[in-house]
């Protein structure tokens, strides 16, 4: 058998609608896990909003979050496939400091285990789950000692493509920013050449795999260049357009229709379907 590197989006391709994992698409990665393939899940999402995804699905693989900023194993701290790309300290307090002029209602700084906002009065949601046991810490320049992960501006659907303009105008030679869909949309802004493509290319070498032997799954702009870079770069059948154009397949049903499973079971020619069913 040929061992293949699975890379794999969650909001709008692993995840339905509402942002739950099916049972289908839950036995297909144990499945194919059992059999010895490398299923990574890639996304924009900080490792606590993710974390409980990952320990639905309960395979014993490596994360990736921030868009390609954060590759780790949850459950080994001291694999040396790990690495983290930090963001410019200077360029998050700036941030910080004009929010009001980058039309934001909230500006979150990230670190893996550590959350900076400008308010401490967060949203009670997904994207900010268990908060008590880790609740944010005010934004200030003596707060924030090291370099973070990411910022994450929300503002509004109407203001995102000005506010993004306006971020790479300032910091665009360090930064890069991408829009996030999920529970709340919002610009993330992550240092200078981190995409999910470099997050993939890293594990393509580190497990000594041809990226002919690669596939990853995504629906949105945040995957284009791991997509890209994959020997079969997969969009949903729910993707954007621009997302479509560049893959070099489709899956025939949606996030909401179990499309990645039933790609997985198409493509790996998985003919005995009990285990789907259990």
């Amino acid at each position: 058998m040929q061992r293949h590197l699975i890379t794999l989006d969650l909001d709008g391709t692993t995840l339905a609608n509402d942002s739950t994992v099916s049972q289908l698409t839950i036995n297909v990665l144990r499945y194919l896990d059992q059999l010895g393939h490398i299923i990574v899940i890639v996304t924009g999402r900080p490792y606590r909003s993710a974390k409980h995804i990952y320990e639905t699905i309960a395979i014993d693989q490596p994360l990736v979050n921030f868009n390609g900023a954060l590759c780790h194993y949850p459950n080994h701290p001291n694999w040396k496939g790990s690495y983290h790309i930090g963001l410019d300290r200077f360029i998050a307090l700036d941030t910080s400091r004009r929010r009001k002029e980058l039309k934001s209602s909230l500006i979150i700084v990230e670190e893996k285990d550590h959350i900076f906002s400008t308010s401490l009065d967060l949203p009670q949601n997904e994207y900010f789950p268990n908060m008590e046991k880790h609740p944010p810490i005010i934004l200030t320049d003596k707060a924030l000692k090291a370099n973070p992960t990411a910022v994450t501006i929300f503002t509004k659907d109407e203001d995102q493509a000005t506010t993004r303009d306006k971020l790479l105008s300032l910091y665009g030679r360090d930064v890069d920013v991408r829009t996030w869909g999920g529970v709340m949309p919002c610009l993330e802004m992550v240092s200078k050449g981190v995409t999910k493509g470099l997050a993939l290319k890293h594990l393509t070498e580190y497990y000594d795999i041809d990226p002919c032997y690669s596939l990853a799954f995504g629906d949105e702009d945040n995957d284009r260049e791991m997509l890209q870079l994959a020997g079969r770069g997969v969009a949903m059948a729910n993707a954007i357009d621009s997302l479509k154009e560049l893959a070099d397949d489709v899956t025939l049903y949606s996030n909401d229709e179990d499309g990645l499973a039933l790609y997985l079971i198409d493509y790996f020619k998985l003919n005995d379907l009990d285990f789907c069913l259990n």
